[in-house]
């Protein structure tokens, strides 16, 4: 054989071994899932699994990389933390339609909220949380000083036992009509006018993105208020990826540049496989 063509055969064959070596390396890595950067500490909203038993979830999440489950009772709590997670935010003292912006509700939510407080701390979970009731015909400023005067009966045990209480805007517009704080900057106000660290805002990237958009720009600008976070895909509180119109990477990249170190939690409702969804919402805010 022509010894031009005798080396070529064999650099051939050199190379297909090369290539079906890488290749089998490949698929192999292929197998093995991306180990998580971690920059940001994520959670599971349980209410948007609801079909799945509380521990098959908390299970589930774990594997995928998520430290935490939450808007949990403190039986629920107790259950995750048997799998390794803590909860980030335990579930609201009152109701949503029923909260802090009428004096009727202070003393029940009070005595609630301190007994939340108490457990938190006792059981290490970082936030409580509370909600600001509708409007029902009541003037903003008076919903906003009637919640000051309900949350400054509670700061002093919140700054003894190292316990947040958050607030949660949510949008009147699509899915809570009447809600009161339903923009930032009643939630602002109301920071300023309880005046305690241990007192932010749950800011609700789906909500907020309905009511007013300009999300970076906001949470850059009011960063020591805010506390926790939530997504959402927006139109449809879905999947947080291409389907809908918020860019979640480029968010998670505004977060952790204000230096912030609590957590985000996953509050879509998925239209898929929740797991599979689950997975691919951690990989979208893993950055």
């Amino acid at each position: 054989m022509n010894p031009v063509h005798l080396n070529r055969r064999r650099a051939l064959q050199a190379a297909g071994v090369g290539l079906g070596a890488l290749s089998a390396a490949s698929l192999h890595a292929a197998d093995d899932p991306p180990k998580p950067k971690g920059n940001l500490k994520q959670s599971v909203c349980a209410w948007c699994y609801n079909k799945i038993p509380l521990e098959k979830l908390a299970e589930e999440a774990k594997k995928i990389g998520y430290q935490s489950v939450e808007l949990l009772g403190p039986d629920q709590i107790k259950k995750v933390k048997a799998v390794g997670l803590t909860c980030a935010v335990m579930n609201t003292a009152g109701s949503i339609a029923d909260g802090l912006n009428r004096k009727e509700n202070h003393d029940k939510i009070v005595k609630q909220l301190e007994a939340n407080i108490e457990f938190a701390a006792a059981e290490g979970v970082p936030n409580v949380l509370v909600m600001s009731g509708n409007r029902k015909g009541m003037a903003d400023d008076e919903g906003m000083d009637n919640c000051a005067i309900g949350l400054k009966r509670v700061m002093k045990l919140a700054e003894e036992k190292k316990v947040t209480v958050l607030m949660e805007g949510l949008n009147s517009k699509v899915d809570h009509k009447d809600y009161m704080y339903d923009l930032t900057k009643w939630g602002v106000g109301l920071c300023k006018k309880v005046g305690s660290e241990r007192f932010k805002l749950l800011y609700d990237i789906y909500h907020m993105q309905i009511m007013e958009g300009d999300i970076i720009r906001t949470l850059r600008d009011n960063k020591q208020y805010i506390g926790h976070y939530h997504t959402g895909g927006n139109p449809g509180r879905n999947e947080i990826d291409e389907t809908q119109e918020l860019n979640y990477p480029a968010i998670v990249k505004a977060i952790l540049a204000t230096g912030f170190t609590g957590f985000l939690a996953q509050e879509f409702i998925p239209k898929r496989d929740p797991l599979a969804s689950l997975a691919q919402g951690f990989r979208i805010c893993d950055v």
